[in-house]
């Protein structure tokens, strides 16, 4: 079963981040990795980046980051790929919801590459986001909170 809590060992964000990186496709996914990555704890201020645990071990990634008073973007959902198929990527996206409805968001965002991620694509959708714009194959999503 995975536990996940709020942050507390950043090498092992930026780890699990950083794997998540070199997934073939995803890369315009990481346009500000550096900048992201140096300061990973100022970069998700307003927001939250969670890790997931599977006993001790980190094996996965959710942010949270605040683009105004109301709106949060998702970002860096991530399983390592040793534990996947576990369901783990429904529980993190439900601690983030959670986690955006405690931070008083009245919407949550995100982008993703249905062509590289459908997995991915296709539970964003079971959970109820919907989809706001198709560029070029990138998929802006959201979903209402209040």
């Amino acid at each position: 079963m995975i536990n996940i809590k709020e942050c507390d060992d950043y090498e092992a964000a930026k780890k699990l981040i950083l794997d998540y990186s070199k997934i073939k496709g995803a890369e315009a996914c990481f346009v500000s990795l550096d900048k992201e990555l140096s300061d990973l704890k100022g970069f998700y201020e307003g927001g939250a980046l969670l890790l997931g645990y599977e006993d001790t071990k980190p094996i996965a990634t959710i942010a949270i980051r605040k683009i105004d008073d109301n709106t949060a973007e998702a970002k860096r959902l991530y399983i390592d790929p040793d534990f996947r198929g576990n369901g783990y990527a429904r529980y993190m996206l439900g601690a983030m919801l959670d986690k955006c409805r405690e931070l008083e968001y009245k919407e949550v965002r995100f982008t993703t590459k249905p062509e590289v991620m459908s997995i991915g694509y296709a539970l964003y959708r079971k959970m109820g986001f919907e989809e706001l714009e198709n560029n070029q194959g990138t998929v802006l999503m959201r979903m209402r909170l209040s």
